[in-house]
This record gives structure tokens, C-alpha cells and sequence, in this order.
């Protein structure tokens, strides 16, 4: 036996695997038996689609929507699959010509009348099928906890090759755990499978820039299995082009003039075939073209489902016509560049999808990346810049949907683009990073993390309280907001203008009076949020406040604050200036209160039976700006 000679040293050689085993474990223990339908609060964000898809792919062997797949989902949630993407198929034929381009497609109805296709990228779902063939819905939790170990076995073993055991591990946990990341595991959509595959793909095209010794998988192959992977997560989330810029031009940099095309082109090759298959599929190439639909529920109507007891015809009838996204040219130049500069801004600090509130660790990231020596490397710099890149393509592609769309927790578009920052991270030399990003990341996602299950079904509760709240709204996605889920406190009209309630310290409009005014109760136990939006630009509003007890009321809209002692019985009337952003045919503003002092009216009355805690009572006008 070699005697061991520094047993400390040892201890911490080890300590990782413990600590790996000891998660990994508790993980799966998790994912196995946790009720997913009941935990998970039933179908969310685009969950219908993909689990649906997985159903089929692994009990029917195929991707096509057919009755028996309706009956199998509503025999597992109990009700349809509410918001689930379909599209209607075509007969796709390849005819070749004598002419330029010598290539024609022929598209043409689909003979079967008896079946659909699902409108979202498949590879997720096929990836899954084997573990929900096995274990059920609970095969998409054990398939993430999976996915999220691989992260952090690969993020281990890059930081481990300049920096101590210990200390690298709690790093990459802590780049993956202190953020929002984790909220993507009990959803059962591609984030995770996608995150996972551009944090392999860098992973093997960069670790061999730091390993000490050449890696088992290195050179041109580890190039091309990254390109491979890469690839796969364009065809998932196109978006994700841009990300194989770096590996390509530091190929490049070094004169390996061939290998960068080969890389670009494995890319390419291997999002062109799946795009391909879908095509073969579904006769359409890309996934979110052709005559595509969705069918969901709303506060007045059940939603139905084709091949229910209305048959096909609820797919014409109950379904709406989707369009991926509001980004035509003319919303995009509308006053682009204020735009862009406040979504930059919302980018970095926003309250709901912000870097630095739900990406912290990535923040920690970049300052000692750029503090220390290894911030001319070139294959961090690309890094760096492919990763912003991609953010700027996607705040001027997408100006109103950025985060994901659907109100996500945290920028779920931007999730898999943050994986890359990872291998920008140099050598550490003590535990300060790892432990800076634990407590900066927690600052703003502990509540996230308490119950991941209750933030992802209802992510407008994050932002309610907590350090996050006091960072700016993203004014320009308003229609993104995640208080959009909450129907009973968003798109409420008021006066000639429309209400989104973002916390509970203001009721929604009342009527006051017997002549039918409308007024808003503002409580006394915290600032009142409320986006105020308007088809005309805004310059003030003109303002009533009134309340049976003595309080101050504060009030501002983005461009100074009003202060007014409110007397019982005496109506306090001002004017509050308006500043806002422009945002999707609409302009949106901020519009904040709080009163100091606060009653119950249920005790002060003995004939009243409210009990909400009351400040002061607002109502309101909007006076429009001159042109």
C-alpha cells in the first residue's frame, strides 16, 4: 500500500464524490416519487406538447396526435391538454426539374383525417420517451436530475483542472442551483435538455484548452461531437445559432482554415437533418410553420380538444391560429432605438427576467473573469462575445417576448445561452467566488427554490416581495408579464386605460358609488405596483385620492414622486407626471403608491363585513401627452 502523504488533500479529493453520490441520490428519490400531476399543479407553460409528444413517441412509437393520444393524457391529468400545440399535416413530395433550382417541393393535405401533428420541436420528447416508458411522468423528473448532474460532473471537472476538488464543486453547483435553473427541472419542457446540451458541447470543445494532460476525447472529434450536440440544440431552439461562432473562428484564429468549416458545417448538417425529419413527419420543415394551432382554456370557456366528442371539428372551432411572434418589421423599428436601450436595461436588471436577480452566479462569472489574467484568452473572449451576441440578437428579434414568452420564472430563452458563460470562469484559488455567487443567487431565488413546483405554476408570487421587487419592471413586455397568469389581476380596464396589478398591496377596481364610479382601494401594508397601459402616450394623471383616516399618500409614474396629506372627508386632487417605454402597439408605464397609514373597515363598522387592510382610495384619469 502507497502511503498516503497529505491526508487533507486526499479528504478533498474525495469529498466531491461523496458529495455527488449523496445529490445525486436524493435527486432521483425526489423525481421517483413525487406526484407529478398533483405536486406540479397540473399542465404548465407548454408542458401539454411535450408530454403529449413523449406519450407517443414511447407507447405509439410515432409523433403524430391521434385520439387514443387525448385519451391517455386525460387519463393522467384528468382533463385535456390545456395550451397544447398542434398542426395540421401535408403530403410533402420532391420533384426534380431541368431548371434552376431544379428542385421542387409539392405540398399537398394530408389523406388521414383521423390525426395531427404536435406543433414544438421533437427531440426533447424523444429523448425523454425511454424514462417516461419506464417510469411514467416521473421519467421526465429522473430524465432532468440526470441532465442536471451531467452539468455539474462536466462543470466539476473543467474548474478541477486548475483549482482545488472542493472548490470547484462549489462553484458549479452553485452555477447551477443559485439561479433559476433549478425552477426548469420540474417543468416538463426542453429547457433543461437544452441547457445541457450547449453546456456539453462547450465543455468538449474547451476543456481541452485547460486539462493538464489531453483529454480521451480530444482534437477534431471532440470537436465534431460538440458541433453534433450543438446542432441538435439550434433545430430544438434556433436561437442558439450564434453559439457556434466561437469554436469556428478560434479554429480560425490558429489557421485550421478546414476544421472551423467542418465544425460550422457538423453544426449545420445536423440541424438541417432533424429539420428534415420533420419534414418527413409532418410535411412541413419547420416545426412552428403551416396551419398550427392552439387549444386552451380561458375564464369563460372550457377549452376542447380535436378528436373529443366534437371530433376534428374542434381543431377549426376551439382552436386558435398561432403566429411565432410579433417581430415584423414595422413593431421592430418602432422606435427601435429606446427600445433596445430599455431592454438592455430590463435584460440585465429586470424584475421578473433580469441576468443579475436570476443568473447571479453568471455575474460573479464575468468579474473575475475580467479581473484576472485569463481574460485574453481567446477561446473565453469568444466565448464571451457569442454569448452576448446572442443576447443582443434576441432582445432586437424578439423586443417583446425575450424572456420566453408566457409569463416564465426568470428569462427562459436566455437560460441555455447562460451555459456557456460557465468555461469563462479561470483557475480558483479559494472558495470566495463560489460562496459570493451562493449568497448573491440566493438573495433573489430563495423563495424560487423553497418550492420550485409552486414558482413554476405560479411565477407572478416571485417578484411580490424580496430584493427583487426593487428592481425596475420590464415595461416593454407587458403582455409577457407573469401576472398575465393571474386573470383576476391583469389586462383589467380602468378609465380609458389598462391595469396590471404586480403585488397584493392594491385591490382591483370597485365601484364606490351609486352613480357607478370605479375607484382603487391602495392598502396600507406595502408599496402598491400597477403597469398602467395605454394605446396614446401618457403625460399625467390627473388623480382623486380620498380616506376616512388621516395617512400620506406617495405616488409616482416614472417621472417624480407626489407626496399629499390625506385628511378624512377632504378629497386630495393632483397631478402625477408620466414617464413610460413604448411597447407592442401600446405605451406602459409605472405606477407606484403606498399609503402610511392604514383601517379595517369590518372593525371599525359594525355592519360591514370587510376585512381587507385599506389605505386610501385612488381615482384617476389619464391625460393624453401632446404629439
Amino acid at each position: 500500500m502507497v502511503p498516503v502523504s497529505n491526508p487533507a488533500e486526499a479528504a478533498s479529493g474525495r469529498a466531491p464524490f461523496l458529495a455527488a453520490f449523496v445529490l445525486l441520490a436524493l435527486a432521483l428519490a425526489s423525481a421517483l416519487t413525487v406526484d407529478v400531476v398533483k405536486t406540479g399543479y397540473g399542465v404548465k407553460g407548454d408542458e401539454a406538447t411535450y408530454v403529449a409528444m413523449a406519450l407517443s413517441a414511447a407507447y405509439d412509437h410515432d409523433l403524430a396526435y391521434e385520439r387514443r393520444d387525448l385519451d391517455r393524457f386525460v387519463g393522467l391529468y384528468k382533463g385535456g391538454p390545456d395550451g397544447i400545440f398542434l398542426k395540421a399535416g401535408k403530403t410533402l413530395r420532391i420533384r426534380f426539374t431541368g431548371d434552376p433550382p431544379f428542385v421542387r417541393l409539392l405540398k399537398s393535405p394530408d389523406s388521414r383525417h383521423d390525426r395531427l401533428y404536435f406543433g414544438k420541436a421533437f427531440v426533447y420528447s424523444i429523448a425523454a420517451a425511454p424514462f417516461v416508458r419506464l417510469l411514467g411522468l416521473n421519467g421526465f423528473l429522473v430524465f432532468h436530475a440526470l441532465l442536471l448532474f451531467v452539468v455539474c460532473g462536466l462543470g466539476w471537472r473543467f474548474l478541477a483542472a486548475g483549482s482545488r476538488p472542493d472548490t470547484s464543486l462549489l462553484f458549479a453547483l452553485a452555477f447551477v442551483f443559485a439561479t433559476c435553473v433549478p425552477v426548469y427541472a420540474v417543468f416538463l419542457t426542453p429547457e433543461i435538455f437544452n441547457f445541457t446540451l450547449v453546456f456539453a458541447a462547450y465543455f468538449l470543445w474547451f476543456y481541452k484548452e485547460v486539462a493538464p494532460a489531453p483529454p480521451r476525447l480530444s482534437g477534431f472529434t471532440s470537436d465534431l461531437a460538440a458541433a453534433v450536440l450543438l446542432g441538435i440544440a439550434i433545430y430544438s431552439k434556433p436561437t442558439h445559432a450564434l453559439l457556434i461562432g466561437p469554436p469556428v473562428l478560434l479554429a480560425w484564429g490558429r489557421r485550421r482554415i478546414g476544421a472551423g468549416l467542418a465544425i460550422g458545417f457538423a453544426g449545420a448538417l445536423t440541424a438541417a437533418a432533424l429539420f428534415g425529419v420533420n419534414a418527413a413527419v409532418t410535411g412541413e420543415f419547420n416545426y412552428q410553420g403551416g396551419d398550427r394551432r392552439t387549444c386552451v382554456s380561458s375564464p369563460k370557456a372550457e377549452a376542447h380538444f380535436p378528436f373529443d366528442a366534437y371530433g376534428l371539428d374542434a381543431w377549426s372551432s376551439h382552436c386558435l391560429a398561432m403566429a411565432t411572434n410579433d417581430s415584423d418589421t414595422e413593431n421592430v423599428l418602432a422606435d427601435f432605438s429606446n427600445r433596445l436601450r430599455h431592454n438592455a436595461e430590463y435584460f440585465l436588471v429586470g424584475r421578473h427576467f433580469g441576468f443579475v436577480p436570476y443568473f447571479f452566479p453568471g455575474v460573479v462569472v464575468l468579474l473575475i473573469w475580467l479581473t484576472s489574467a485569463e481574460r485574453t484568452r481567446p477561446f473565453r473572449v469568444l466565448t464571451f462575445l457569442g454569448v452576448a451576441a446572442s443576447v443582443v440578437a434576441l432582445l432586437v428579434y424578439a423586443p417583446f417576448t425575450w424572456s420566453g414568452g408566457g409569463g416564465p420564472p426568470g428569462n427562459r430563452y436566455f437560460m441555455s445561452l447562460y451555459a456557456p458563460m460557465f468555461f469563462l470562469m479561470p483557475p480558483l484559488a479559494s472558495n470566495v467566488p463560489a460562496l459570493a455567487a451562493w449568497v448573491g443567487g440566493a438573495l433573489f431565488t430563495a423563495r424560487m427554490l423553497i418550492d420550485p413546483f409552486y414558482a413554476a405554476k405560479f411565477p407572478q408570487v416571485v417578484a411580490e416581495r424580496g430584493f427583487v421587487r426593487e428592481l425596475p419592471v420590464e415595461l416593454t413586455m407587458a403582455n409577457d408579464l407573469p401576472i398575465m397568469l393571474d386573470a383576476t389581476r391583469a389586462h383589467i380596464w380602468f378609465s380609458d386605460v389598462m391595469l396590471y396589478f404586480l403585488d397584493e398591496h392594491a385591490h382591483t377596481p370597485e365601484t364606490i358609488d351609486p352613480d357607478g364610479h370605479q375607484g382603487v382601494w391602495i392598502a396600507g401594508d406595502g408599496r402598491a405596483d400597477i403597469l398602467v397601459r395605454c394605446e396614446w402616450p401618457i403625460d399625467h394623471l390627473h388623480m382623486t385620492v380620498t380616506s376616512p383616516i388621516r395617512t400620506e399618500f406617495i405616488v409616482s409614474m416614472g417621472a417624480g414622486e407626489v407626496r399629499v396629506s390625506i385628511v378624512p372627508g377632504q378629497p386630495a386632487v393632483l397631478d402625477v407626471p408620466a414617464s413610460g417605454v413604448r411597447g407592442l402597439n401600446s405605451y406602459a408605464y409605472l405606477l407606484s403608491a403606498r399609503s402610511t397609514e392604514a383601517f379595517t373597515p369590518a372593525l371599525v363598522d359594525a355592519n360591514s363585513t370587510d376585512e381587507r387592510n385599506l389605505g386610501a382610495l385612488l381615482r384617476f384619469t389619464a391625460v393624453p401627452a401632446r404629439r
